[in-house]
């Protein structure tokens, strides 16, 4: 039982090499040379969501306004594979720490050396809050640095843990109707469309809110 539940979030499909990983860039059959010449309701969209997102990041940055590139691409990179782990027969790539962790910890490394190597004192003033009395100095910086440490790992494990949770409710969902009668059946079916749904919107809120956390955690340098 387990293995079959578990077994959409296997990315290997032959002993020697597997091809799943490849479902994160066939998004790329999506976007053909027409895309960039000729303008469609698509293009218009994806422009417009783009130039909403360009403007929020540029909000929270402020002083690095060429940065809100590099958080709208990894916006679309994981809300494309998100969208895409709800396909049948997909392999949802960002339900493992290791896509998510490639995003989170070069983000947050080289956040981290360039506050530490360029504005150091700066970084040093992030360590205790304004207002801290000075016997509780000590610990706080314990905490703050604890807090900085574990921020790639929190934003991993977050994003992960959305993607799986309700892939696994669907799954059981899907197995446990196979020997239910008929009206038990039409029951599960509309619980599963509702939590496609429910499951889509996950995939948009998740890709927005580890962008925005990472704009965040960058715009602390500032």
């Amino acid at each position: 039982m387990m293995t079959n539940l578990f077994s959409t979030f296997d990315p290997s499909t032959s002993m020697y090499y597997s091809m799943n990983w490849n479902s994160t860039f066939i998004i790329l059959i999506l976007f053909p040379y027409s895309f960039w010449l000729i303008n469609s309701r698509y293009s218009k969209m994806i422009e417009m969501i783009y130039t909403s997102l360009h403007k929020e990041f540029k909000m929270l940055l402020g002083y690095s306004q060429g940065l809100t590139l590099m958080m709208t691409s990894m916006f679309f990179l994981i809300l494309i594979n998100n969208l895409m782990g709800l396909l049948p027969y997909i392999f949802t790539s960002s339900s493992h720490l290791v896509f998510s962790m490639t995003m989170s910890i070069p983000m947050w490394l080289s956040i981290m050396l360039f506050g530490w190597i360029k504005k150091t004192q700066h970084m040093f003033s992030h360590l205790i809050p304004v207002g801290t009395p000075p016997l509780l100095m000590p610990f706080m910086v314990c905490i703050e640095t604890i807090s900085n440490i574990i921020r790639p790992g929190s934003l991993a494990v977050r994003l992960t843990a959305n993607m799986i949770a309700g892939h696994l409710i669907m799954s059981l969902l899907g197995n446990s109707s196979a020997s239910q009668n008929s009206i038990i059946i039409v029951i599960i079916v509309g619980v599963q469309m509702m939590l496609m749904l429910f499951e889509t919107a996950v995939a948009i809120i998740q890709a927005y809110v580890f962008s925005v956390l990472t704009t965040l955690y960058s715009s602390e340098v500032n």
